[in-house]
C-alpha cells in the first residue's frame, strides 16, 4: 500500500513523486495515456527520420527552476542543447529583432531600431541580474513566498520599489513605448508576452514578457537532447532508481475520500489504490473537482468559483519535416531557436483581440521553433524538424478569414487553419512550403485527446490574466496547493504559479503534503507523550 497516489505522469506529477520519493515515502504514480509525461512528449510521428515535440519544445523555466535543478536530472541522462540565437522577431521590411545568448550582442542589436535602445536593455537586464535570483525564488514557491518577498521588499525599499512595480505591472505595449524609442525591443517583450494569454494591452503583461525575456537572455531557450521526452525520461529514470511505480494506461475515474479525507483512488477498470498519506491530483482543477471529487464533498462555493475559471487561449499546432532549413528575409532568423512572426505589436494586439472576440485569426500571430537548429540530431543533415503553433478562442463566433471556420475542427477545417499558419511563415520566408516533405496537424480537440489537461487546446492550466494569479489560483482562496479535502492536494499547472514546465506546482503539493504528515505526527506524538504522562501520574496516585 503506497503512502501516496499521484494522478498524471505530466511534469508536475512526476516532479511530486520525486520530492516524495526523496522524503522517503512509496508512491505510486497512475497515468491515463500510454506512455508518461503529459504535455512533455515527442516521437517519430511525423516522418520517421525526424524527431518532433508532440506539445512543449523550448524550457527556459526548467532551466532557470530551483526545483528543476534540485533533481540533478542530468545524473539521469539529461542533456540541454541551444540553438545559435535564442529568439528572432523578423519583419517584412528585412529587419529582425534578436534575443542574442549574449547580453551585449541583444543590446547592440536593439540599438539599431533606435538611439538608446541597446542601453534600455542593457538597464532591464540589470535590473533582472540584481533581483532575478529572488523573484524566481517568490515565483516557484508556495504562495506566500515570505522569505523572497522579505528581501525584495527590504531591497527594494531603498532602490524605487514602488516604481518597479509599476513598471512590472504596466501593460506589455506600455512598457515597450516607455523603455524603447524603435520597434526592435517592443517586439521582444511583446511577443514573449504572448506565449501566454497575455495581449499587448493586459495589465501585468509588461512583467511577464519582461520575465520571458530575461529568462532567454540569463538562461537561452533549451531544449532536451533527442527530444522533449528526453526531459520526461530523466524524471522517469530517478523515480524508479527510488522504487517508485510509473502506471501508464490507468485512468483515475475517482478520487475515494472516506471520513472526511482522500484516502485513494479507483481507477476506471475499477481497481482501488489506496494511500496511507496522501493523494496529489496532476489534474486541471475543473476537471478535479467535477469529476473526480464527488461533489458531496466539496463546499458550495467551489463550484460557484469554478463557473468563473477563465481558460487560457485554445492552440492549434502543425509540426513539419522539411527537406531543408527555412531561408528567411531576414537572415538573424535561420539561427534562432524560436521565430516569432506577426506584423509588429499592432500586429499583435489585432491577433489577441480578434481572439477575444471569438474570431479566428485572419494573420495568426504563429510562434515557430526550428527543432534541429537547436538540436542538430533531430533530423537528417540540411534539414529541419520544425513546428509552430498559434491561438484561437474556445467559442469561435466567426472567422476573420476566407475560409468559414467554426470550431468544429473537420478535416477541412484542419486543412484550412494549417495553411493559414503556413501562409504567414511564407511572408516572411519565401518558398517554405515547397520544403515540406510531411506535416502533422494538433487541432484544439486533438490536444486535449492526447492529454486531458490541455482542455480545448489550453496549455496553461488556465488563464495567466492577473485576475487568476497568487491567491486567485485556480480560485480565490489561499494560492496553495491544499484543497477543501484533507489529504488531497493540487498539482497541476492550475495551481499556483501556473503553466510552463518548471515542477514547481508538483513539488509545491508535494511540500504541503509533506509538511501536513509531519504537522500530524508532531500531534499525535504529543498526544501519546500527554497519554503517557497522565497514566504514569495515575500510577503514582494509586500506589500510594
Amino acid at each position: 500500500m503506497p503512502d501516496a497516489v499521484v494522478i498524471g505522469a505530466g511534469p508536475n506529477g512526476l516532479v511530486a513523486a520525486n520530492v516524495l520519493a526523496d522524503a522517503g515515502w512509496s508512491v505510486e504514480v497512475l497515468e491515463a495515456q500510454d506512455e508518461p509525461g503529459g504535455a512533455v512528449r515527442s516521437d517519430r510521428g511525423v516522418h520517421p527520420d525526424y524527431v518532433s515535440d508532440l506539445f512543449s519544445a523550448f524550457y527556459p523555466l526548467a532551466a532557470a527552476s530551483p526545483v528543476i535543478e534540485a533533481l540533478d536530472l542530468p545524473r539521469h541522462g539529461l542533456r540541454w542543447s541551444r540553438a545559435p540565437r535564442v529568439l528572432a522577431h523578423p519583419l517584412l521590411d528585412g529587419r529582425c529583432a534578436v534575443l542574442e545568448q549574449d547580453r551585449g550582442t541583444t543590446a547592440a542589436g536593439l540599438e539599431a531600431f533606435g538611439t538608446g535602445d541597446g542601453e534600455a536593455w542593457e538597464r532591464l537586464c540589470s535590473i533582472w541580474e540584481l533581483l532575478g535570483d529572488k523573484i524566481l525564488e517568490a515565483l516557484f514557491t508556495p504562495f506566500p513566498p515570505v522569505r523572497a518577498t522579505a528581501w525584495l521588499a527590504a531591497r527594494l525599499r531603498s532602490g524605487g520599489g514602488l516604481r518597479l512595480a509599476r513598471t512590472l505591472m504596466l501593460p506589455v505595449r506600455r512598457l515597450g513605448e516607455e523603455e524603447f524609442g524603435g520597434e526592435g525591443g517592443r517586439l521582444l517583450l511583446a511577443g514573449s508576452a504572448l506565449h501566454a494569454d497575455l495581449a499587448p494591452e493586459a495589465a501585468g503583461s509588461g512583467g511577464f514578457g519582461w520575465l520571458m525575456s530575461m529568462l532567454g537572455q540569463s538562461h537561452g531557450f533549451p531544449v532536451p537532447v533527442g527530444g522533449s521526452g528526453e526531459l520526461t525520461a530523466a524524471l522517469v529514470r530517478r523515480l524508479e532508481q527510488r522504487d517508485a511505480a510509473v502506471r501508464c494506461g490507468e485512468r483515475v475515474a475517482e478520487v475515494v475520500v472516506r471520513g472526511g479525507r482522500a484516502v485513494g483512488v479507483r481507477t476506471a477498470a475499477g481497481e482501488a489504490v489506496p494511500a496511507t498519506k496522501a493523494v496529489l491530483a496532476d489534474v486541471v482543477a475543473p476537471d478535479l473537482y467535477t469529476r473526480l471529487v464527488d461533489p458531496r464533498h466539496l463546499p458550495s462555493r467551489v463550484f460557484d468559483d469554478l463557473r468563473r475559471f477563465q481558460w487560457d487561449f485554445a492552440t492549434f499546432k502543425v509540426d513539419w519535416a522539411l527537406d531543408r532549413p527555412v531561408t528567411w528575409t531576414a537572415r538573424e532568423a535561420a539561427t534562432a531557436g524560436t521565430v516569432h512572426l506577426a506584423d509588429g505589436v499592432d500586429g499583435l494586439t489585432r491577433f489577441a483581440a480578434q481572439i477575444s472576440t471569438g474570431q479566428v485569426p485572419d494573420e495568426p500571430f504563429v510562434l515557430l521553433g526550428q527543432m534541429t537548429t537547436a538540436d542538430p540530431g533531430r533530423s537528417p543533415a540540411g534539414t529541419e524538424s520544425a513546428w509552430a503553433y498559434t491561438h484561437v478562442p474556445h467559442r469561435i463566433k466567426g472567422d476573420a478569414g476566407p475560409d468559414e471556420l467554426s470550431g468544429v475542427w473537420d478535416r477541412r477545417e484542419e486543412e484550412a487553419m494549417a495553411d493559414r499558419i503556413e501562409a504567414q511563415v511564407e511572408r516572411y520566408a519565401p518558398g517554405f512550403r515547397e520544403r515540406v516533405l510531411a506535416r502533422r496537424i494538433l487541432a484544439p480537440p486533438t490536444l486535449e485527446a492526447m492529454d486531458s489537461n490541455l482542455h480545448g487546446g489550453a496549455i496553461n492550466g488556465g488563464t495567466t490574466s492577473l485576475h487568476q494569479q497568487l491567491v486567485f489560483r485556480p480560485i480565490p482562496g489561499t494560492g496553495r496547493p491544499e484543497t477543501p479535502v484533507p489529504g488531497l492536494y493540487l498539482a497541476s499547472a492550475s495551481a499556483h504559479p501556473g503553466g510552463g514546465v518548471h515542477g514547481a506546482p508538483g513539488a509545491n503539493a508535494a511540500r504541503a503534503a509533506l509538511r501536513t504528515h509531519r504537522a500530524a505526527a508532531r500531534v499525535l506524538a504529543g498526544a501519546q507523550r500527554a497519554l503517557a504522562r497522565r497514566s504514569r501520574s495515575g500510577s503514582r496516585r494509586a500506589q500510594s
